[in-house]
């Protein structure tokens, strides 16, 4: 899991979308994903948990906006 993991990156809010420091993604790891550095696939517009990490139903993405990320 790339969350938690010191190195490249850049964190992103999931309440706003948009990318914040480092400081402030550390000091709020349940509303922040941790994005890795480098090439990434598509992933066909899935939602992704902000807390777990973990890709979740459409339905659970829409009904928590503020703790899920939509990657498209």
């Amino acid at each position: 899991m790339a969350k938690g993991k010191s190195g490249g990156g850049h964190y992103r809010s999931a309440i706003s979308g948009r990318y914040v420091t480092s400081a402030h993604g550390k000091r709020s790891p349940s509303t922040t994903v941790h994005e890795a550095s480098g090439k990434s696939g598509s992933t066909g517009g899935a939602y992704r948990s902000a807390i777990s990490g973990r890709f979740v139903t459409s339905a659970h993405g829409k009904r928590s906006p503020n703790t899920t990320t939509h990657e498209k």
